[in-house]
């Protein structure tokens, strides 16, 4: 099996090495190859963007392992389309991401937009994220859950073949609580929740209305209070599962659009 790895926390980030321990015991005595290739710094917050105005550098830093300036997106194209463009990848992980991506981050995350563009070139993809407290984010290894309970995870998502469709164009995000391994409550599948209001804001650094500096603020804020969501269930110490898709249309309004303009 060939496994291709990235992340948007760069190449250098701690939680790429839970995701290739993931990858190496998913292809214990399988033939095939684990190629991880990340961005050269953070990319958090970039989505699915991808670097069509200008080239970006690869390099290559050990055997399997680049470095690319570009985004997670740019990543994944890289791998398909050069550094493992005879043998293409079975499968993508990206991740372990040091923060959750629920909800509306969603739509922001570069760890969630990698396994996007992995689903869209047809290619069983993952995207991987552990919540961090104040508690776990100091201690010496804040991705203890993600290390116990990945790999039995996605053995089993790899068991699902809904590429069999030939219209299914969907990946998998799986978030991590930030517990201890024994204070796991189990899995829930469930689909992401919504913000009661956007997150993101722009605020500008000094009073000048002329020329100034703008900083993206995020307002954090819990999602819309529903039960059965992926942050009612992270906060209560479950790992949560959602199927995505990339297919954004909607086909409700679709409908009553025809009839609009009929």
């Amino acid at each position: 099996m060939q496994i291709l790895i990235t992340n948007d926390d760069g190449i250098n980030a701690p939680g790429l090495k839970v995701a290739y321990k993931i990858a190496k015991s998913l292809n214990h005595k399988k033939k095939g190859t684990i190629t991880i290739i990340a961005p050269t710094t953070e990319k958090s917050g970039v989505s699915h963007s991808i670097s069509f105005v200008r080239p970006s550098l690869i390099q290559k830093i050990s055997s399997n392992t680049y470095a690319l300036e570009g985004t997670p997106a740019d990543c994944i194209l890289a791998g398909i389309n050069y550094v493992m463009k005879d043998k293409k990848p079975d499968l993508i992980i990206s991740g372990v991401n040091m923060g959750r991506n629920i909800a509306d981050d969603i739509l922001y995350s570069g760890t969630v937009g990698a396994a996007m563009e992995g689903a869209l070139n047809g290619i069983k993809s993952i995207a991987i994220s552990q919540q961090y407290s104040k508690e776990t984010y100091s201690s010496n290894n804040p991705f203890k859950c993600a290390s116990k309970y990945g790999l039995n995870i996605c053995k089993k998502i790899l068991k699902d073949n809904p590429f069999s469709n030939s219209e299914f164009m969907g990946f998998y995000n799986i978030n991590f609580p930030s517990c201890s391994t024994k204070e796991v409550k189990g899995i829930k599948i469930c689909n992401s929740g919504k913000r009661k209001k956007a997150t993101f804001e722009m605020v500008p650094q000094s009073n000048s209305n002329e020329r100034n500096f703008l900083w993206v603020k995020h307002n954090k804020q819990n999602s819309q209070n529903l039960k059965k969501i992926d942050e009612y269930y992270l906060d209560k110490n479950f790992i949560t599962i959602s199927a995505l898709k990339t297919d954004l249309s909607w086909k409700e309004k679709n409908k009553e659009l025809i009839k609009i303009f009929s």
